[in-house]
């Protein structure tokens, strides 16, 4: 079966929404014919892509929502369930990213992207997936991780090591969900995308003290990529027939995002440090 077999009508989550592949995922969503609650912490940003689907003749609602907040993140979980419906698709895709040597991090700048990056992701399991496992309904979880959750990157490790750690969550959620004896009805899924486009560079971190251009040569080298970025509904529309084929591991570009992941397969196995390259090979996600 196809996405639109799968996924058309019920309610899609998506947190992060307002842009970059969290808006390409809700537009899509709302082309195969779900009911989109975009998620955002820039409530203007939600709201404006609300309209634009809804323009379209989609059904979509909008809520302002920092996913650092635990109480903010059970709200939403409470309101949508209460006035839309339940839960068909959990897509937890707010990120952030940080430049700069791990020694430069400022303290809150770390703390804000595990608070994004990870903290986010568990509020939004613990919040929506306790009512998904009560319906009957067949539903989706996914968490973005990113080609960077295989990868390593100096000068980003912030953010690698965050995506790693997704990666980490929803593989064990995955087993944790088979044991509970759900995973009949409910399909933990790893969304990894290579680079698509977005603002995330743009709006990283930085450093204030240290090697300030260490870092800031890094966001510069990031945005170089950006010509050459998937773009966020293309994406979109091949992790929703990847997850319809019920694959585990979502891909956006699979040949790309899959060399990245067999080279880390390989450096696991021979047990090699990593290799410093001059020209990376493998840049993380932008989401």
């Amino acid at each position: 079966m196809g996405a639109r077999d799968v996924f058309s009508g019920g309610v899609a989550v998506i947190t992060g929404a307002g842009a970059g592949i969290g808006a390409g995922l809700a537009r899509h969503a709302s082309r195969l014919g779900m009911t989109v609650v975009i998620a955002d912490v820039d409530a203007d940003a939600a709201a404006r892509l609300r309209d634009e689907l809804v323009a379209a003749g989609g059904s979509a609602h909008a809520h302002g929502c920092d996913v650092r907040d635990p109480e903010a993140v059970t709200d939403l979980a409470e309101r949508t369930h209460r006035d839309v419906g339940n839960v068909r698709l959990l897509v937890n895709n707010a990120g952030v990213e940080q430049f700069g040597y791990l020694w430069d991090t400022p303290l809150a700048n770390w703390n804000r992207v595990v608070d994004v990056n990870i903290n986010g992701v568990f509020h939004g399991v613990r919040a929506f997936l306790p009512m998904m496992l009560k319906s009957p309904e067949q539903s989706w979880v996914w968490n973005l991780s990113s080609i960077g959750g295989v990868a390593v990157v100096p000068l980003q490790a912030p953010y690698i090591m965050s995506k790693h750690a997704v990666l980490a969550l929803t593989e064990c959620l995955r087993l944790e969900v088979e044991l509970a004896g759900h995973d009949h009805h409910v399909h933990v899924q790893a969304v990894l995308p290579g680079a698509v486009v977005s603002n995330i560079f743009e709006s990283a971190g930085g450093v204030s003290d240290g090697d300030v251009a260490a870092a800031e040569s890094q966001r510069t080298a990031m945005l170089d990529i950006k010509a050459e970025a998937m773009d966020p509904i293309a994406a979109a529309e091949v992790v929703f027939e990847q997850a319809a084929a019920n694959r585990f591991y979502l891909l956006t570009q699979p040949e790309y995002v899959g060399s990245a992941m067999t080279e880390r397969a390989t450096t696991l196995a021979t047990q090699r440090p990593p290799i410093l390259r001059t020209k990376k090979r493998f840049e993380p996600a932008e989401h």
